[in-house]
């Protein structure tokens, strides 16, 4: 049996089975006249060829080329590419074997495409969600704390600081909440700027540290470079941007690190770029954890995450600022041991210069 004939040979085929048919009917009918029939047979193949040939070609598979163009070019939404695949098309090659590929390879990217669309839809869900929580519990501080006021708590002096304060905290965490979602749409949406600068990665930590000692000694964990690694190492990247990144991963050591613990930071030259690791001997993040720990609002452990504060978007915010960068960050973690945040950045050369770039 002949696997995915072309109309030629269809046509070829059929028309040498008619012919043969017609041709021995002649023969039994013109007592073996073998002139006439070898006559009428090649007469009928000939025609019946053609025939055939003209019929398969204009009314079967120039629907088919047709169908397989028009899915083809939704697919690729490129007219000028169709017309350059389809200017001079080929009869012998198979059109039905290729539809047929075509649309299972259409059906599949389709089925893809919904699959990823029912995800996105599922996370905008879950975002609005997250976002409306998170703006309720300050709003909802703010108003319960003005309210208590208004209905005489403010002339009361042992009362009306404190309810002042702490409204001033809850707008405080609200107006951070917001900055966080400016700062992540405009990631999002390729409108930051980046100003590249060499400088030494090692001397923004011991900065970072500085700012955050106070922080730091009110859980007793001290703020350390690894041996062998205080030493100067450049790279070329966005000093600003570099720094919230490592303010974001030191703040969470030191929330998430267990009291008098250590916060470690190490670097090592990996040829073209520089690995910075910051590490804590914390309780660890389960493994279910990690795959989603750079998503917007995902909180390992939600009530002791939202008592210790923070908008819930920082790390989705280092993850944005470092792929920015055309670089990556992970994490590894052990229940028990403690948390490493990894990511890399350009090693910086000696005619570096500062650069302003967009994303």
């Amino acid at each position: 049996m002949i696997r995915n004939p072309t109309p030629k040979v269809v046509s070829l085929v059929t028309s040498a089975l008619l012919s043969f048919c017609i041709g021995v009917f002649t023969l039994i009918a013109t007592d073996f006249n073998w002139s006439d029939s070898i006559l009428i047979f090649v007469t009928s193949l000939i025609l019946s060829y053609l025939l055939i040939y003209y019929a398969l070609e204009y009314f079967i598979y120039r629907k088919i080329k047709l169908i397989y163009k028009t899915i083809h070019s939704l697919k690729t939404q490129k007219y000028n590419s169709v017309n350059k695949i389809f200017k001079n098309s080929d009869w012998d090659s198979d059109p039905i074997s290729e539809v047929n590929q075509e649309v299972i390879t259409w059906a599949k990217d389709k089925k893809d495409e919904i699959d990823h669309l029912k995800k996105l839809a599922d996370f905008r869900k879950e975002f609005i969600g997250n976002v409306s929580h998170e703006l309720k519990t300050p709003i909802f501080n703010i108003q319960g704390y003005i309210h208590t006021l208004i209905d005489g708590a403010l002339e009361d002096p042992e009362v009306n600081m404190k309810f002042l304060k702490k409204a001033a905290r809850s707008a405080d965490r609200l107006c951070d909440l917001v900055e966080d979602l400016i700062s992540i749409s405009q990631l999002e949406a390729g409108e930051l700027h980046m100003e590249y600068e060499r400088f030494d990665i090692n001397a923004l930590v011991k900065d970072v540290y500085e700012q955050l000692e106070y922080r730091s000694k009110e859980r007793g964990i001290s703020l350390t470079i690894k041996d062998g690694c205080n030493q100067p190492f450049f790279v070329y990247a966005d000093k600003y941007r570099i720094r919230q990144v490592i303010v974001n991963l030191v703040v969470n050591s030191i929330k998430y690190g267990k009291e008098a613990g250590v916060t470690t930071s190490a670097y090592y030259d990996m040829d073209e770029n520089i690995l910075i690791e910051i590490s804590d001997n914390g309780d660890g993040i389960e493994q279910e954890h990690l795959p989603r720990l750079f998503e917007r609002f995902y909180r390992v452990d939600k009530s002791r995450s939202r008592d210790a504060g923070g908008t819930g978007l920082g790390l989705a915010i280092v993850k944005h600022i470092i792929e920015a960068h055309n670089q990556v960050i992970n994490v590894r973690s052990k229940v028990g041991i403690g948390s490493t945040f990894a990511f890399t950045l350009k090693k910086a050369q000696p005619g570096d210069k500062i650069t302003t770039f967009m994303f």
